[in-house]
């Protein structure tokens, strides 16, 4: 709700207009404010603007259109009133003629007195052409609003006009959205991430697209300082915003892990909200739904009854036996089924094989052989390989030696695992290449033992 008495002092100031001077406060020369300065320079296409905007909508929206269909004329720039009567027949004459005097008024028409035409001015065409723009950008289904402002720019650089005012309108977008996309994510909603999700898709495709042209600003030897500094601005929001696709999948996948799901049926409580949304009217999901209104029970007599003869049983046998019932034998199962996987079992198998092979050599005083990694993870499938080099860890790990198990037997295998930062190419069908590794036996001492060394 607004102050009526503000709406009514506005709507005075519209009307009777007022002295510069009077909207500062005492002791404020508006001469002296740098922007009022840049502002009156301006004032002959601020006025031209005002012509063309100033009153209702529909007074705005016929003047724009009859400047519009004059400066489609592209074949002759003089217009004589026969060809706009012709081209503008469709509207009242009167209306057209007092749409023309305030045209040529403001300079957006211009009328040559001696050959009896019309003219568009240049100021008419630069006021249509920025128009167009911004109509454009906004009907090209833009939801960040970047595509204007970076038309600008774009259009600024290549001619070599480029001001820190326009970079900073740029600048004050992006910041914009980088708060928006932190709001979207601090809240937690699921719909809203999404909505701001697909929104920061859009604008990183216009912040890839604007990244040479900030490239290009930076580089440029004749931008001023301001310039320069508003381009690396300009950058370091870019960079912003496009790291925020780590905190949208963080947050996404959060709300994954919580996803609520009814039963089997595979739908989530997300599914049932996004089709309560794509309904028209919710209200006629419940018509015939409930005939009459809903009793609400607080209590049933049958509670009432379990309690009074809790309460009663209670009272009468104060002296209750409390005793424990006597044990029974409880029937212990021994299953024998082995739990080790067959992959793991026909693997340790083959370990053992190299450790029996390190054996033999230590008796023959030969140095151990050492196998290389793909020697031992193959022949096997991708999954089976990627399954055995996931256990190598394991290898004299001693706190998992101590335990029972097929993988606390991998652990007290006497082989070392030394791999290599090199990429080693293979001519397997199943796995092109592997990290170049080798397993040694050592000396058959257990994980957490001392050898002979520390005797």
């Amino acid at each position: 709700m607004q102050n009526p008495a503000s709406l009514a002092a506005v709507a005075a100031e519209d009307e009777a207009g007022g002295s510069l001077q009077g909207f500062f406060r005492a002791g404020v020369a508006a001469e002296d404010i740098e922007q009022v300065f840049l502002l009156k320079k301006a004032q002959p296409l601020l006025q031209a603007f005002t012509a063309l905007f100033h009153g209702g909508f529909d007074g705005v929206l016929v003047r724009l259109l009859v400047l519009r269909e004059l400066a489609a004329e592209v074949q002759s720039t003089a217009l004589s009133r026969a060809d706009i009567n012709a081209r503008l027949g469709y509207l009242d004459p009167d209306s057209l003629e007092t749409v023309l005097a305030r045209l040529r008024s403001h300079d957006l028409l211009a009328w040559d007195q001696g050959q009896g035409v019309y003219r568009v001015t240049p100021t008419a065409r630069n006021i249509l052409a920025a128009l167009e723009s911004l109509i454009g950008a906004s009907s090209g289904g833009d939801e960040a609003d970047m595509g204007f402002l970076l038309s600008q720019v774009a259009g600024a650089q290549a001619i070599g006009g480029i001001t820190a005012e326009q970079l900073h309108h740029l600048l004050g977008r992006l910041v914009e959205l980088t708060e928006e996309f932190r709001d979207a994510i601090a809240s937690g909603s699921e719909f809203r991430l999404r909505t701001a999700q697909a929104k920061w898709h859009i604008a990183c495709d216009w912040v890839e697209r604007g990244s040479a042209i900030m490239n290009a600003i930076t580089a440029d030897a004749r931008a001023d300082n301001a310039t320069h500094r508003a381009a690396q601005a300009i950058g370091r929001a870019q960079s912003a915003l496009l790291n925020m696709q780590g905190m949208f999948s963080r947050a996404l996948n959060q709300i994954e892990r919580q996803r609520v799901h009814l039963g089997q049926s595979g739908l989530s409580t997300s599914d049932i909200k996004t089709w309560l949304m794509r309904q028209d009217d919710l209200a006629s999901l419940a018509s015939g739904a409930l005939s009459f209104p809903v009793m609400p029970g607080f209590i049933t007599p049958h509670e009432m009854l379990d309690v009074a003869e809790s309460e009663l049983q209670a009272g009468r046998d104060p002296l209750q036996d409390a005793s424990l019932p006597p044990g029974e034998e409880v029937r212990i199962a021994d299953s024998q089924a082995s739990t080790t996987p067959p992959e793991l079992a026909k693997w340790l198998d083959q370990l053992d094989a190299l450790v029996n092979e390190g054996r033999a050599a230590g008796r023959e005083n030969t140095p151990r052989p050492a196998r290389n990694l793909h020697e031992v993870l193959l022949p096997a499938s991708f999954a089976i390989a990627s399954y055995r080099a996931s256990l190598l860890p394991l290898l004299g790990d001693e706190s998992e030696a101590v335990l029972q198990g097929p993988t606390a037997t991998l652990a007290g295998l006497p082989l070392a695992f030394t791999p290599r930062d090199v990429l080693k190419r293979l001519s397997d069908p199943h796995v092109a290449a592997m990290s170049a590794a080798t397993l040694n036996p050592t000396r058959d001492t257990p994980p957490g033992q001392p050898g002979p060394d520390h005797a």
